[in-house]
């Protein structure tokens, strides 16, 4: 791990050229900044972004009232009984075409209303023609995750309240033949991911050659997921005359192609590029050395008490690791990732609605199927590598014109990612520098010690076997990977038994229990304040993982 410079060269360039809470401490971040600043110094500052946000919070999203767009009954009745009075600008630029049948495509940054757009465009059609077919859907929906298929299920059902149509959502992990059945009778709106969809089709159970209206929602998100050759799939195999339209927050290549291709002379239907990224959001970037980033979220945390925090780390790794130290630190946090059980995912996705978790720990990929209006703050523990990755990340806050945070943590070794960001963004972010009392001491005990190991262990300390440390501070071990004590232990919580917990390699339950062997004093392992322990190494000692390390999200 990176160890803080004490040279006096270091100390010279402070010296002359950081000026206090403006510039990182370390010499090689106090460069990287230069030259970032260098390199951007054509972009807007970030105080005229900053007079952005007060001013738009709390006034209209547009000028454009949903009554003035003649919606039939049905719709405008959801949508008051919703609360909508005034569009977003994606939907008053989008609805005007949609709503005539025209393709088009759509590019805003996550939480502005896309959703909607596409639903009232599907629903007017079906209120003004017939069916074609008497079981076949009439549109179709394809969403790069489970939980975003989800969402859009939940908010088709909503619109149409006041009609009888029926809506259905497949995407995998969940029952095969369940969602099968669902298939069968008069389906009217289909939502789902790329792969149950194809594996439906290629069963004759899902048959798409009678929609009158194609929905291809996230398209960036489901080519950086592999999934462009599915969706040539679908498309090839949907009705010839056909509505399609295409949303997305960014416009890579690949996604322009298929545009092309697919669409029968699309209206392009743009936010500005310095609106990229939602102007109810702050944002903020702290230059924080690596191994103080955990000491310093603690203290972000305990700052802004947020009632819903959403923290990205760039691997499962990592993300694991800091799921497990802000969990023994006092805060109700989980972690979750791409390759979690679905009923897991979805459980937890409740959870953190419902208020149950505070903070939730996750990459990219899972990130981006969170769909929750009331996020209020996102934390890149881990600066993303791809601008992109960062207008999605921080989209998940300040949405529907709610006031919203974003604050990035850029270490000496994913600084230089900065500057894409920033082009990409059109406008430069506001950095700072945390002081020393910004910072709080990490209390968890040793996440390595503490994993489980081979044999059957687990983390949370009930059980363990074969060769697992736990097992071995627990006492006596049957073989089968279950030992004397089963008792439903977390370990310490920060509040009570911090002064007993093992310091050199006993699991959190071991301390827990009394049936170690005799506790051993633990050495106070860092002061409060920057710098750590003094050695250089990443909060929590050696067990961390580097930021850009193995592990994939």
């Amino acid at each position: 791990m990176p160890q803080q410079n004490d040279t006096p060269e270091a100390d010279m360039v402070l010296a002359t050229e950081t000026p206090k809470n403006e510039l990182p401490t370390t010499a090689s971040s106090v460069l990287s900044h230069m030259a970032i600043i260098d390199m951007t110094d054509n972009l807007p500052e970030s105080d005229e972004a900053d007079a952005a946000v007060e001013q738009i919070v709390g006034k209209p999203l547009s000028d454009v009232l949903f009554e003035t767009l003649n919606l039939p009954d049905p719709i405008q009745r959801a949508v008051d009984d919703l609360g909508f009075s005034h569009c977003t600008p994606i939907q008053a630029l989008a609805l005007p075409h949609a709503l005539k049948g025209r393709d088009l495509t759509g590019q805003a940054q996550t939480g502005t209303g896309k959703t909607a757009a596409f639903l009232i465009t599907i629903l007017k059609e079906f209120l003004e023609t017939d069916r074609t077919h008497s079981t076949a859907p009439r549109a179709v929906v394809v969403a790069p995750t489970r939980e975003l298929a989800l969402q859009i299920a939940d908010d088709a059902n909503a619109l149409s309240y006041y009609t009888d149509y029926n809506v259905v959502s497949v995407f995998g992990g969940m029952d095969w033949q369940r969602q099968a059945r669902d298939l069968e009778g008069e389906v009217d709106i289909v939502v789902g991911t790329p792969g149950r969809m194809m594996d439906y089709m290629k069963r004759g159970i899902l048959d798409l050659s009678h929609v009158q209206v194609v929905v291809v929602d996230e398209a960036d998100r489901l080519f950086d997921m592999g999934f462009i050759q599915d969706i040539r799939f679908i498309l090839d195999r949907c009705a010839r005359t056909r509505q399609t339209l295409l949303f997305s927050a960014t416009f890579p290549f690949e996604v322009a192609r298929l545009t092309r291709r697919f669409m029968n002379d699309p209206i392009d239907v743009k936010i500005e590029p310095d609106q990229i990224t939602a102007a109810t959001i702050e944002q903020i970037i702290y230059h924080v050395a690596e191994f103080e980033k955990l000491q310093f979220l603690l203290w972000l945390l305990e700052e802004e008490q947020p009632r819903k925090a959403l923290v990205f780390t760039n691997t499962k790794r990592a993300g694991e690791w800091l799921g497990f130290k802000l969990h023994h630190n006092g805060w109700d946090a989980e972690y979750i990732s791409g390759d979690i059980p679905q009923k897991k995912r979805l459980r937890l996705v409740d959870d953190f609605k419902n208020d149950k978790i505070e903070v939730l720990v996750a990459t990219d990929v899972a990130g981006r199927g969170l769909h929750v209006d009331d996020i209020d703050l996102v934390v890149n523990f881990d600066l993303p590598e791809d601008a992109h990755d960062y207008v999605h990340r921080i989209g998940r806050t300040g949405r529907a014109g709610n006031r919203g945070k974003a604050v990035s943590l850029a270490d000496e070794r994913l600084v230089a990612g900065l500057v894409g960001i920033e082009r990409y963004i059109g406008r430069r972010i506001k950095a700072l520098v945390p002081d020393d009392e910004m910072f709080l001491r990490d209390q968890s005990p040793s996440y390595r010690a503490s994993r489980p190991q081979r044999g059957g262990g687990r983390r949370d300390g009930r059980g363990g076997g074969g060769r697992g440390r736990s097992d071995r501070s627990r006492g006596r071990n049957d073989g089968r990977g279950r030992s004397d004590g089963r008792r439903d232990e977390r370990g310490p919580k920060p509040t009570e038994g911090r002064a007993d917990a093992a310091a050199d390699g006993a699991s959190p339950a071991a301390t827990a229990d009394g049936d170690a062997a005799p506790k051993k004093k633990r050495r106070r392992r860092r002061r409060r304040g920057r710098g750590g322990d003094g050695q250089g190494q990443a909060p929590g000692g050696s067990d961390a993982p580097s930021s850009g390390g193995e592990g994939g999200s």
